[in-house]
C-alpha cells in the first residue's frame, strides 16, 4: 500500500509518542492488515455458512463440541457485543482492520465497474432505515438462535456489500460509508472512543515536502478531519504531512466540542429512533410482560371473531421463524406482534427521548446549543444499553454451560451507571455553564432522558 513518510532527526514529528509511532506501524504495514483481514474473512465463512448446513444440535450439546452452538456463540455472545465495546474505546478500528465486509467492499470496488456514487446512496436517512430494517428481520426469524437466519442476515448483507463495491468507487468503500446497517451505530458510539487518529490542520497547511497519495477507503477529506464518526483508524493516513497521529483525548472531547452545525438530524434520529428505541424494544420483547399482554389481547380478539388464519404457523423460516423439529415456530400474530412491538415501543422511547431534550434546549435557551447537540450527549448511555443488551446472549451461552454468574447483577449495575453518569455530566457541562436556575432547570428536564433510559434496562434486570 503506502510507506509512511520519513521525518528528519531532531524534528517535532520524528518525536512521535508510543501511540503514533504504533499508528505509523499500521501504515507500514498495511499487508499485515490485509492479511489479519483474509483470517477473519475466511473465519466468518465458515462459521456462517457450514453450521447452516449442519442438523439441529441435540439437547446435551455444548458450545465446546457443536459447531452451530459454536458459531452462535461467537457471532452474537463475542463478536457483536465487544465490537460495540471496542468502538466505544479504540474507535472503528473493527471496521479498518478486521470487517470482513470492508474488506470485500473495497476489494470488488478496486476490481468493480469503478462507476461514480449516485445520489441515492448518498442520502443520509441511510443508517436509520438499515439498521431498524435489519433489526426488525433479524428477530422476526431469530437471527440470534439460528445459523440458517444468520445466514440469510448476515450473508445477504455481505453479498449486497460485495455487489456495492463492484458497481460503484475505486478502491473505495462506499457500502461502509453510506450503507452498512451498522454504520450509524458505530458512528455515534465512536464519538466517545478516547483513542483517535488527530488531524493537526495548522501543520498541515504548513507542510511543503510532497506527500505520497493516501487511499482513504471511507472517502474522509483527511485534512479537515474533526470527528471520529467516519474514521476507520486503519491507520494509511498516520504521520501523513506530520499533522496525522494516533492519539488520546478525552472521550468527553468530541461531543463537547462540536458545534451545532456539526449535527446533522439524522444524525440524533439515528441515535434515539434506532440505536435506543428500536434496538432496546428487540432486546426485551421476548421477556416484556407487556408484550404478553399485547398478544394474548390480539389472540383473543381474533378468537372471538372466529378469524384464525393469523393464528396458522405456516409461514417460511425465511420470513418468520418456523423451525418445528426445535418446537420454536411463530404465527402470523406472533410476527405482527413482534413488528408493532419493536416499532411501535421505539418509536415511543425515541419519541419521548426527543421530546425532552428538545424541551431542554428550549429551556436553556442558548444560541449555540441546539437539541440536535445536546443530544449527543445521550450516546454513552445508548452505547451502554447496546452492550447490555448484546451481552444478554453472552450471559445465556454461559447459563447454558452451568457457569456461575452471581457477578452479573452489580457488574451490569456498575455499567448502567457509568453510562448514566457520563451522559448526565455530559449534558451537565453542555446546559449548566453558569449557575443560573434557567440552565439548571433545562438540567432537571434533560436528566429524565437518561434516567428513562436506565429505568428501561433496571426494571428488566433487577425488577
Amino acid at each position: 500500500m503506502h510507506s509512511a513518510p520519513p521525518f528528519a532527526a531532531g524534528s517535532p514529528a520524528s518525536r512521535r509518542t508510543l501511540l503514533a509511532r504504533l499508528g505509523d506501524a499500521m501504515r507500514r504495514h498495511s499487508r499485515v492488515i490485509l492479511g489479519i483481514q483474509c483470517c477473519v474473512l475466511l473465519i466468518y465463512l465458515t462459521l456462517l455458512i457450514v453450521p447452516a448446513l449442519l442438523p439441529l444440535p441435540p439437547e446435551d450439546a455444548h458450545i465446546y463440541d457443536n459447531l452451530r452452538l459454536f458459531a452462535q456463540c461467537m457471532f452474537w455472545g463475542v463478536w457483536w457485543p465487544f465490537v460495540m465495546l471496542a468502538t466505544m474505546l479504540f474507535g472503528r478500528v473493527w471496521c479498518g482492520v478486521f470487517c470482513p465486509e470492508g474488506a470485500l467492499t473495497e476489494f470488488a470496488s478496486r476490481h468493480g465497474l469503478g462507476r461514480p456514487i449516485p445520489r441515492w446512496i448518498r442520502w443520509s436517512g441511510w443508517p436509520l432505515l438499515a439498521f431498524v430494517c435489519t433489526t426488525v428481520y433479524g428477530q422476526l426469524v431469530s437471527v440470534y438462535e439460528y445459523p440458517e437466519a444468520a445466514l440469510l442476515v448476515l450473508g445477504g448483507s455481505s453479498l449486497v456489500a460485495l455487489a456495492v463495491g463492484f458497481m460503484y468507487g475505486k478502491g473505495k468503500r462506499v457500502w461502509c460509508r453510506y450503507l452498512c446497517p451498522a454504520n450509524g451505530v458505530f458512528s455515534l458510539l465512536a464519538k466517545i472512543a478516547p483513542l483517535h487518529f488527530r488531524v493537526d490542520e495548522a501543520a498541515w497547511k504548513l507542510a511543503t515536502a510532497p506527500a505520497p497519495r493516501i487511499n482513504c477507503a471511507p472517502l474522509i477529506d483527511i485534512r479537515h478531519m474533526k470527528s471520529a464518526s467516519a474514521c476507520h483508524a486503519c491507520g494509511r493516513c498516520s504521520g501523513q504531512k506530520g499533522a496525522v497521529q494516533l492519539a488520546l483525548r478525552s472521550p468527553a472531547q468530541e461531543i463537547l466540542q462540536s458545534r451545532n452545525q456539526d449535527v446533522k438530524t439524522e444524525e440524533i434520529l439515528s441515535l434515539t429512533l434506532g440505536v435506543i428505541g428500536v434496538a432496546s424494544a428487540a432486546f426485551l420483547w421476548s421477556s416484556s410482560p407487556w408484550f404478553v399482554t399485547l398478544k394474548t389481547a390480539a389472540a383473543d380478539w381474533l378468537i372471538e371473531r372466529d378469524w384464525f388464519l393469523l393464528l396458522q404457523d405456516n409461514a417460511p423460516w425465511w420470513l418468520l421463524t418456523h423451525y418445528p423439529a426445535a418446537n420454536d415456530v411463530f404465527t402470523w400474530l406472533d410476527g405482527l406482534c413482534i413488528l408493532a412491538y419493536i416499532l411501535g415501543g421505539g418509536l415511543v422511547l425515541g419519541g419521548t427521548l426527543l421530546a425532552l431534550v428538545a424541551l431542554a434546549a428550549r429551556v436553556a435557551g442558548q444560541a449555540a446549543l441546539s437539541w440536535q447537540r445536546l443530544a449527543l450527549a445521550l450516546v454513552p448511555v445508548a452505547g451502554m444499553g447496546i452492550f447490555l443488551g448484546l451481552s444478554m446472549l453472552t450471559l445465556s451461552h454461559l447459563k447454558a454451560e452451568r457457569i456461575v454468574l452471581s457477578w452479573v447483577p452489580q457488574a451490569r449495575a456498575l455499567l448502567l451507571l457509568l453510562g448514566t453518569g457520563f451522559s448526565l455530566w455530559l449534558g451537565g457541562k453542555m446546559l449548566v455553564a453558569r449557575f443560573q436556575w434557567r440552565s439548571l432547570c433545562a438540567f432537571a428536564v434533560f436528566s429524565l432522558a437518561p434516567a428513562l433510559i436506565a429505568a428501561l434496562w433496571s426494571y428488566n434486570f433487577f425488577v
